[in-house]
């Protein structure tokens, strides 16, 4: 007998009714009396994850930038580059593109030509694939900006595409009613070593400080996009970079990769406080997000790469994972995808322990989203189109489900991005109203059968609000149940059901 609704009794015993203007352009300024102080006592006082950030569930960003020129390895191409311990990179790189003292990573900027972008086409995918929000790796760990900058000289404005990247897709993506993101990773950009031969390719520093390669180099342009710069040089730097997205494009969502704490302490909580502060005076309600211990958790969601939670979270957390297989978050060539089953059903799971979904997608360097990954978006979109009640707006339940997947642990804490889940696996969300229940079925039940709801280790028998009925949430078809002193029986409706995960809704009275 399939035990696909085994535990739906212990979970339900509980269950009680208990057209826009252009990114580039600052919205108009709304008076208010708030102002947030540059100190963390008064930056407490924001609400780290406002209801519209909850609502949301899902989100899409993408890895693009120079990195995607060579399309080899992985988007720390210019990590590897000018080490010794990956000599593979170095060998690639000579072959295709010549010495590295005469061909330095910062020559592929005229070769970023994007001349396929499409802003317009790229907000409509991510539009169909069911996200809410959305937006661009603003910057990577490599120094080079992705929007019209008058701070960095390195920009795709004045380089390499010549178009405000960032200000182009958000623009699109607010045309469409979504929120906006930019992810920012340039904290890791600076060269740590300060000139300490025994220390020149550092972990903690992007690039190698190498006497022979521009890294080195003091010319002043070059030692900003190598992050050749000192402690007090970068700090300002890093923090003018922000701030300038900030007040141009307005963000409701301010991403930011690790490596914060290698940032002074007044320079982190000024940036803070001048995005919130800007949120204000636009009316949005931003929302901070961070790594690790990067931000203090009562002013930011925590973000946990490639990974989830373990079991229902009280506050609400955001995972940001690969549309990708293996290796690199940027294109490269010969690229391999997860199925669809993989990511809807990881997806499924973050959200019944009360967190969000942030997929980053690989355009490649020319600007074009490859068919693949679009097919594997328009699937999640599908999806979403029929299972959507139960997962946008939905609340955790009091336990996330049930089932016989075996999670391995995820590389950056948490369990793994890539668990695999079966018809056997069950996963619950709510409606805010505690109205109804919504039971995930991680995989394709059998029409006719029946499924027994038991009591489960004695715990009490029947829901604390009655039942109303139980329908199939794409079909609306009535389940039809039975209940007696020990236990439910519901028999599966003679429907077509989905490959990838299936939902019924319980209603209650």
């Amino acid at each position: 007998m399939n035990k696909v609704f085994q535990y739906v009794l212990l979970s339900i015993l509980l269950y009680s009714c208990n057209d826009s203007e252009p990114a580039h352009t600052k919205p108009p300024t709304i008076n208010t009396k708030q102002v947030y102080e540059s100190n963390w006592e008064s930056l407490s006082k924001h609400k780290a994850d406002p209801e519209w950030f909850q609502d949301a569930k899902f989100g899409i960003y993408f890895h693009w930038g120079l990195y995607s020129v060579p399309a080899y390895g992985t988007e720390w191409y210019p990590y590897f580059l000018y080490r010794k311990d990956r000599p593979d990179f170095a060998a690639y790189h000579e072959k295709k593109y010549g010495a590295l003292e005469e061909f330095g990573y910062h020559d592929f900027i005229p070769l970023f030509k994007a001349e396929k972008f499409d802003p317009e086409d790229w907000a409509d995918v991510f539009t169909s694939a069911g996200a809410k929000f959305a937006g661009p790796v603003a910057q990577h760990h490599d120094g080079f900006a992705m929007w019209d900058s008058d701070i960095n000289p390195w920009n795709a404005k004045n380089m390499g595409p010549k178009r405000d990247v960032t200000g182009e897709i958000l623009t699109a993506l607010k045309k469409r009613g979504l929120k906006t993101m930019t992810s920012l990773h340039h904290a890791r950009l600076r060269q740590r070593h300060d000139g300490d031969s025994t220390k020149w390719d550092t972990y903690n520093s992007h690039y190698a400080y190498h006497p022979d390669y521009p890294t080195s180099s003091d010319d002043p342009n070059l030692k900003k996009f190598y992050g050749n710069l000192s402690q007090a040089e970068f700090d300002t730097y890093w923090l003018d970079q922000t701030k300038e997205v900030v007040d141009k494009y307005a963000p409701d969502i301010l991403w930011f990769d690790v490596w914060l704490n290698h940032i002074a302490e007044d320079k982190i909580i000024e940036m803070s406080s001048h995005f919130l502060n800007n949120a204000l005076q636009t009316g949005q309600e931003g929302v901070l997000v961070a790594k690790h211990d990067d931000l203090p958790k009562n002013i930011s969601v925590l973000d946990i790469e490639q990974g989830g939670k373990r079991d229902v979270s009280e506050t609400v957390w955001m995972t940001d994972i690969t549309i990708s297989d293996k290796g690199s978050w940027c294109y490269t060539d010969g690229q391999v995808y997860k199925t669809p089953q993989i990511l809807i059903r990881n997806m499924i799971d973050v959200w019944s322990k009360n967190g969000v979904v942030l997929l980053n997608i690989s355009p490649r360097a020319d600007g074009v989203i490859n068919k693949e990954q679009r097919i594997i978006l328009s699937t999640i979109g599908h999806w979403l189109d029929i299972y959507g009640e139960a997962v946008y707006s939905s609340r955790p339940f009091h336990i996330y489900g049930f089932g016989n997947a075996k999670a391995e642990d995820g590389a950056h804490g948490g369990q793994s991005a890539k668990v695999t889940y079966g018809v056997d696996d069950i996963r619950f969300t709510t409606s805010k109203d505690k109205k109804a229940l919504y039971v995930f079925v991680l995989g394709k039940p059998k029409p006719g059968q029946e499924v027994l709801l038991h009591k489960v280790n004695n715990i009490g028998y029947g829901p604390a609000s009655p039942v109303k009925r139980i329908i199939e949430l794409k079909s609306k078809t009535e389940v039809a149940w039975s209940k007696n002193e020990v236990r439910y029986s519901l028999i599966m409706p003679d429907i077509e059901y989905n490959e990838i995960a299936n939902v019924f809704k319980i209603e209650l009275e």
